[in-house]
Formats: C-alpha cells, structure tokens, sequence
C-alpha cells in the first residue's frame, strides 16, 4: 500500500511542467511551495511556505528569492502542501491508491 510521502516522492521523478502535485523549491533562504499547473493557466505559481504571499514560477525560475512576491488573501504555501496531503490521504483511505 503506497503512503502519501511514497505518492509525492513518485511525482517528484516528473519534469515540473508535468507535475500534479505541488512541491518545495528553496533558493537563497526563501521556501516556496510550487503549485502545478492547471490546463487553463499560463504559468504556475509559487507560494512563499510561511506567508501568504506568491509570485509566477517562471520569475522564480529566473530570479529566486529577488522575485516579485504579491500578496494573496488566504493562501500560503503551507495551504497547499496541507491541502494537498490531505487529498491524497483521503483517496487513500477510499481505496483510490493500491
């Protein structure tokens, strides 16, 4: 039975363009946690771990933590990466991972 870290470790052999599920990136003392990206956007983004703050992912790419962060009202970085650990743990629990 495939636990939620053994799940999120699988992702990670993906190129981040074909990722589904987010991951950290640190560079210059700054965590964020890369959310992927939906079919309909034109970029990822990047969500600072312990504020709720983002910025694109191709800025992050290039600059690191001298991106240009913009504020977000109700979603940090931790947010998505609890958000998305416990998705995977409730698909778990319905018998969606074997």
């Amino acid at each position: 039975m495939m636990t939620v870290d053994d799940i999120f470790d699988d992702d990670r052999h993906n190129p981040p363009s074909e990722r589904s599920l987010p991951w950290e990136e640190t560079r210059g003392g700054v965590t964020v946690v890369v959310k992927p990206k939906p079919h309909w956007a034109e970029d990822m983004r990047a969500f600072r771990l312990d504020a709720r703050e983002y910025c694109r992912y191709a800025d992050w790419s290039a600059h690191g933590p001298r991106s240009r962060f913009y504020g977000h009202i109700d979603t940090s970085g931790d947010d998505v990466m609890l958000k998305a650990r416990a998705m995977i743990a409730r698909e778990i629990a319905d018998g969606f991972w074997d």
